[in-house]
């Protein structure tokens, strides 16, 4: 295999496992928040911090030269997994 290639793949590789562990991070507090939410009657869902936190990460995105709505649709695919989980916490 071309040595270069397998640079790139091998830093490719780094990038995903720590992808990865910081959203199961990210999940870990997420859960946290949803058990908090159930417990004191709180809705699942906060659609103004959604929108301030698309709004925040599509800029940062664009600073990063990213694709703002790339990051937009990956944000929403999570917001939509955590809102899903906190809504089975509420129901028990």
């Amino acid at each position: 295999m071309d040595e270069t290639l397998k640079r790139y793949r091998e830093s490719i590789d780094n990038i995903d496992a720590a992808l990865v562990f910081m959203l199961a991070e990210r999940f870990k507090i997420t859960q946290a928040v949803g058990e908090h939410k159930a417990t004191h009657d709180l809705p699942p869902a906060d659609p103004g911090r959604e929108e301030r936190q698309v709004a925040r990460l599509r800029q940062l995105a664009a600073d990063a030269h990213l694709d703002p709505d790339f990051t937009e649709k990956f944000l929403r695919f999570i917001i939509d997994e955590v809102i899903r989980h906190h809504e089975r916490l509420r129901e028990g």
